[in-house]
């Protein structure tokens, strides 16, 4: 046995988890007609086979049909989840993990135009910002209707073999009731706090009436909304021992804060540039106050940290959630004293942003999660050993290079700068996206294991590449800013990477054109702003920046807001001329014919990449496949047999910005999809 703490079993209830590190609720939004199909079972069982004592399902599974999900939720209103349910249970139990399910109302939490366009219901009529709908404030009927549902679902959790429940509260109808901000109903359910938890303890005993006094039930709750009229820490503290106290819960799953604005949300769950842990501690105090079986998850990214939460008391149980979306074999790489292989979560939040835009959630560097069923957590090994030669050490070419490595290949990189990661190493000069770095410095380790030959200081001509006698060519050399957009004027902008690099220095009243949305406009304006220059983001766009989402646009505001910083939308950027010692940079519109004019000392141009893709070209007449992609075989996981020229001796293939300006995901599933049948 193990001394890790981690790796100690913990028994709640009749329940023994084989070690502490679970995965919390959560909706990757993997659900097809609201049922935790394959996809959604693959997900959950990859975790399991790798060592996750617990693995919660469905973050907020919808009870009833007025709790409409918003990103894709699990209906656990619908009697056919217990079939889809007991498939993922049993398997996930066939690998020694628990399973438990999230159940919830929504409440204000969700729109009255999804659906069944049923009215959203809350104890008060107050709109939450995040969703925009104003509600009916909750009556008597609904109060009983919805109990009902509760119990129910749970009922029909039960019945589908999970090892528990858990009820959500923060932000949900729960809570909703709880918070003197959104609840102004008279007693019995509105006023003291008493009334105000009755529902959630009447929502508890019913499911306890219906579904025993063995079967585990949770509350994942604030302990403190940090809102001006919200629950206090102290009243959260009285809320944990009232619910520890009514002896219908078996644990308490903890956060802080609110989620009813993105900056609410953010705070609740960190992003990256923000700190680890923030609320560790907080979670502690109420294990330390409770005496009772306690749970927490909130950017805990790393072992450990995680060990920590454990030997030093703060939490029985500790969630790594995001971490197991980057690397879903963590428990199993702790066993194996393997830590140093596990593939870092960066923070980026990738994940959670999507859902939120109403996508799947995808790791930001892990192609194959989500994708369970068709891409490899571990790569397969080849049936015969090639010469791959890869040109670039950007995410996609790193990607490239370690699958071949896996896969068993002889593999040569050239890069012509003198360290790996293109992008990636631009983006981590940002101490606040610092954590971007582990994408390269992870890859550059597996690498080096697999004996992966590198080449620094390179530019690779044609003659480089065939030199290596290679099998295999894979183009991964990026590409570089596209300024050239404007009827007049382009030698007088420079990129945001320009800005970025430090090869530009910041103006004094800067214009930045952003009409690519992405994150370099706005890290370049954060850089330039916070010498003290005014700046002001110009957009063609009807919102700014639509490719960074919700979270991740959070930390860029608080610093931006705080400067001279404006955001200006339905512009589009025309020509720049010089004006005496400035620049006269005109506006024009999308929507007519109106023109405004801007004077400033410097304009950034921020409109993506275009592909270096020179070398490609050169060597497509000289490959077998002519650069050709099959892309049935590429997206159905089938070999690539494209052959054109008999004359070629190896096939060439390019991925990731090298192809078009994507993101670094993209690039990384280009490279993993392609290489893993190579």
């Amino acid at each position: 046995m193990s001394n890790d703490p981690l790796l100690q079993p913990f028994q709640l209830k009749h329940l023994t988890l084989r070690n502490r590190i679970m995965i919390t609720s959560h909706e990757p939004a993997y659900p097809e007609d609201g049922m935790p199909k394959d996809r959604y079972r693959a997900y959950h069982v990859e975790r399991a086979k790798a060592g996750v004592a617990l693995t919660m399902t469905a973050g907020s599974a919808a009870v009833s049909r007025d709790s409409p999900p918003v990103f894709n939720n699990i209906l656990a209103w619908k009697d056919e989840v217990v079939g889809w349910m007991k498939r993922l249970v049993d398997e996930c139990h066939d690998h020694g993990a628990a399973v438990m399910i999230q159940l919830t109302h929504l409440g204000r939490r969700t729109r009255w135009d999804k659906a069944d366009w049923l009215p959203v219901v809350a104890p008060s009529h107050e709109r939450e910002a995040a969703h925009r709908a104003f509600p009916k404030r909750i009556e008597d009927w609904d109060i009983t209707r919805i109990i009902r549902d509760f119990a129910d679902a749970a009922e029909r959790m039960k019945a589908a073999g999970v090892d528990g429940i858990e009820l959500e509260a923060y932000g949900h109808l729960l809570e909703q009731f709880w918070s003197p901000l959104t609840n102004d109903l008279d007693p019995p359910y509105g006023g003291s706090l008493e009334n105000r938890l009755r529902f959630t303890l009447e929502v508890l005993q019913a499911i306890r009436d219906r579904c025993g006094p063995e079967f585990i039930v949770g509350l994942r709750y604030t302990g403190d909304q940090m809102q001006p009229g919200g629950m206090t820490a102290g009243e959260g503290l009285q809320v944990s021992q009232m619910l520890r106290n009514s002896g219908l819960v078996d644990f308490l799953n903890v956060v802080r804060g609110h989620i009813d604005t993105d900056p609410g949300l953010t705070d609740v769950i960190p992003v990256q540039g923000m700190r680890n842990a923030p609320h560790l501690e907080f979670a502690g105090q109420i294990r330390k106050a409770t005496d009772f079986p306690t749970f927490h998850a909130a950017k805990i990214p790393d072992v450990p940290t995680a060990r920590h939460a454990i030997a030093s008391g703060l939490l029985d149980m500790v969630g790594m959630t995001r971490a197991h979306m980057a690397d879903p074999h963590l428990v199993r790489k702790v066993i194996e004293g393997r830590e140093d292989d596990i593939r870092p979560c960066v923070g980026a939040n990738y994940c959670l942003d999507r859902i939120y835009q109403g996508g799947l959630a995808f790791c930001l560097h892990n192609a194959a999660t989500g994708r369970e069923e068709t891409m490899p957590h571990v790569i397969p090994a080849a049936t015969a050993r090639k010469r791959v030669t890869i040109v670039g050490a950007g995410p996609a070419g790193l990607e490239a290079a370690r699958v071949a490595a896996e896969r068993g290949h002889e593999v040569t990189v050239f890069e012509a700068a003198d360290e790996p990661g293109g992008q990636i190493r631009l983006t981590a000069l940002d101490e606040r996206r610092r954590e971007m770095i582990s994408i390269v410095a992870w890859r550059m380790a597996q690498c080096e294991k697999r004996g992966v030959t590198f080449r620094f200081n390179t530019y690779a001509e044609a003659e480089d590449v065939l030199t290596t006698t290679p099998d295999e060519v894979i183009i991964a050399t990026g590409g570089l800013p596209h300024t050239d957009v404007l009827g007049q004027g382009n030698d007088l902008v420079c990129s945001a990477w320009d800005i970025l690099s430090g090869d530009v220095k910041p103006g004094r009243n800067v214009l930045i054109f952003d009409d690519a949305g992405d994150h370099s406009a706005l890290q370049a304006a954060d850089l330039i702003s916070a010498t003290g220059a005014r700046v002001e983001i110009v957009t063609p766009d009807r919102s700014f920046s639509p490719e960074v989402m919700a979270m991740n646009l959070v930390p860029y505001m608080r610093n931006l807001q705080k400067r001279d910083t404006t955001f200006t939308v339905t512009w589009r950027l025309q020509s720049v001329t010089r004006d005496g010692n400035m620049l006269r940079a005109r506006l024009g519109s999308d929507y007519g014919d109106f023109t405004r004019d801007r004077m400033v000392d410097q304009v950034v141009v921020n409109h993506g990449t275009r592909p270096l893709d020179e070398l490609y070209f050169a060597l497509k007449p000289l490959s077998a496949n002519l650069g050709e992609v099959d892309y049935d075989a590429l997206t159905s996981g089938r070999l690539q047999a494209v052959h054109k020229n008999p004359e070629g001796r190896f096939r060439l293939f390019r991925i990731g910005d090298a192809v078009s300006a994507r993101n670094t995901h993209a690039a990384i599933y280009d490279a993993l999809r392609l290489v893993k049948d190579l």
